[in-house]
């Protein structure tokens, strides 16, 4: 299992966290969702943190069964018209940049 994280660092513009939230979940959330080959999108909204830490308002993961799909996937029409949103959306509620990293999965039950 392969994921693909953007994490959203730095900050959300002061009093427009609910408007972000939103605009992440009513315009993003449908095309992250049309990615073929994708097992699950999650949205993560920051919460709360150590202090000192740096800031991330949003932690996008997609995952995928492996890095083939995972590549196919950012190719796709969805992911070209959610990059264009995402600049949108940054554009208007959110100072800080995007950053992406893929990581492989191994999981331990507990």
């Amino acid at each position: 299992m392969i994921t693909r994280f953007a994490l959203f660092e730095g900050s959300v513009k002061p009093g427009q966290t609910e408007a972000f939230r939103n605009a992440v979940l009513e315009r993003l959330v449908p095309l992250w969702r049309q990615f073929p080959g994708n097992t699950d999108v999650r949205v993560m909204f920051g919460q709360d943190r150590d202090e000192g830490a740096p800031e991330f308002p949003l932690i996008l993961a997609i995952s995928y069964p492996d890095l083939d799909v995972m590549n196919a996937a950012l190719e796709c029409p969805a992911r070209f018209q959610s990059k264009e949103v995402t600049g949108e959306i940054v554009a208007q509620y959110f100072d800080g940049r995007i950053h992406h990293h893929v990581t492989q999965l191994n999981a331990y039950a507990g």
